[in-house]
């Protein structure tokens, strides 16, 4: 019988707190306070104080914080916003979404995140923020890009989505921009039972806007000096996330650990993986490597009982809703590239050593082979 090794078992780690989540989901049902209960606020504080940061705000999405922190700088129509082509789309379309105008930028190969020395030159009258992305768990070089923002007076909303707990020179993910956004989609590193995000950030007045703005722009209620919109966390989901946060760290040592198993595998092969600067806290949303012949490699795992997969297979650049607008078709060379040889495989926490091994081993014989046949 073939070993299976998927991306992620969300069913295994369920089991492992059971009585945790099971207990806080219970307090919510007596409760019956689904939308901001006490539940959100402890939330809020906790996912503030691990990210390093004064102020947490409860939202419905990963999604929706970027867009509520766009919306908080009343960036719209005409503006411009800086930003990765080699992201999940959301970076991108919360931008667009609002009326403004992405601006891509291409990425540095070897850590799949924006490049800093690339974004001065996009700035123009327009610019009003850049949205760096802490790719797969690893956050992007910061320091250049906040001189950068200084220097114009622009806004930086960190794309954390991937990266709680992450750091950059002992600074956490969230807590060096004016704005940090997080997912909790059930995949992520810390996951809801649905959909749920959080923006924080370290200045008071943002933190306040914010808060008026995801309730539809209402302060007090049914009185609105701005149009917000419906972006709250509900309860049942903070509540789920904070009993996960307990075990958060444990759960990143066990990612870091797998990680560390397949970068002495890696060698073996021709697979390349995402650099990783000494300076960093890398947290391994996903463990990505570059590979020839990506696709083939990839139906060799599956056969052998292996999950992989790839992220992102179309830069957002050439995505239509962009193309079709006569938008920003330049070629990012380095973004086209990492989306036709990178692939992801499994890096979860609940993988056993067999498992690895298997992983590993079987990568290493078809990339040998691949190669060969080359």
């Amino acid at each position: 019988m073939t070993l299976t090794v998927p991306m992620l078992d969300l069913k295994l780690q369920y089991e492992s707190i059971k009585e945790e989540i099971d207990d806080a989901i219970q307090q919510v049902m007596t409760s019956q306070h689904f939308i901001m209960g006490p539940q959100v606020a402890e939330c809020e504080k906790a996912i503030a104080e691990y990210s390093q940061c004064d102020f947490g705000i409860g939202v419905s999405s990963g999604s929706d914080a970027l867009l509520i922190a766009l919306m908080a700088e009343d960036i719209g129509p005409g503006d411009e916003v800086i930003t990765t082509s080699y992201s999940f789309f959301a970076t991108a379309g919360c931008i667009a979404r609002l009326g403004a105008t992405p601006i891509f930028v291409d990425i540095d190969p070897s850590t799949f995140n924006i490049d800093p020395s690339l974004i001065e030159e996009k700035i123009t009258p327009r610019t009003k923020a850049i949205i760096p992305v802490h790719l797969f768990g690893q956050m992007a070089d910061m320091d250049p890009i906040m001189d950068i923002a200084t220097a114009h007076g622009l806004v930086v909303i960190e794309d954390a989505a991937q990266a709680i707990g992450a750091e950059y020179k002992g600074r956490r993910a969230g807590s060096i921009g004016h704005y940090g956004c997080f997912s909790f989609f059930p995949a992520k590193n810390l996951g809801c039972a649905g959909d749920g995000g959080m923006v924080v950030t370290n200045d008071a007045t943002r933190a306040e806007h914010l808060k008026v703005l995801r309730l539809h722009g209402s302060k007090p209620k049914y009185f609105h000096k701005v149009i917000g919109g419906n972006f709250r966390l509900d309860t049942i989901h903070a509540a789920i996330v904070t009993v996960k946060l307990r075990h958060l760290d444990n759960w990143t040592a066990r990612r870091q650990r797998n990680a560390a198993h397949y970068d002495l595998a890696v060698p073996e092969c021709s697979a390349i993986p995402q650099a990783k600067p000494d300076h960093d806290r890398h947290v391994y949303n996903q463990y990505v490597i570059r590979v020839a012949q990506r696709d083939n490699v990839m139906a060799n795992l599956k056969k052998n009982g292996i999950a992989s997969a790839v992220y992102y297979p179309k830069p957002l650049h050439t995505q239509e809703c962009f193309t079709a607008k006569d938008q920003h078709t330049q070629s990012l060379s380095q973004s086209e590239a990492a989306s036709l040889e990178s692939m992801a495989i499994p890096i979860g926490p609940e993988l056993t050593e067999t498992q690895l091994s298997h992983v590993s081993a079987t990568l290493v014989a078809i990339t040998t082979n691949t190669k060969q046949a080359a």
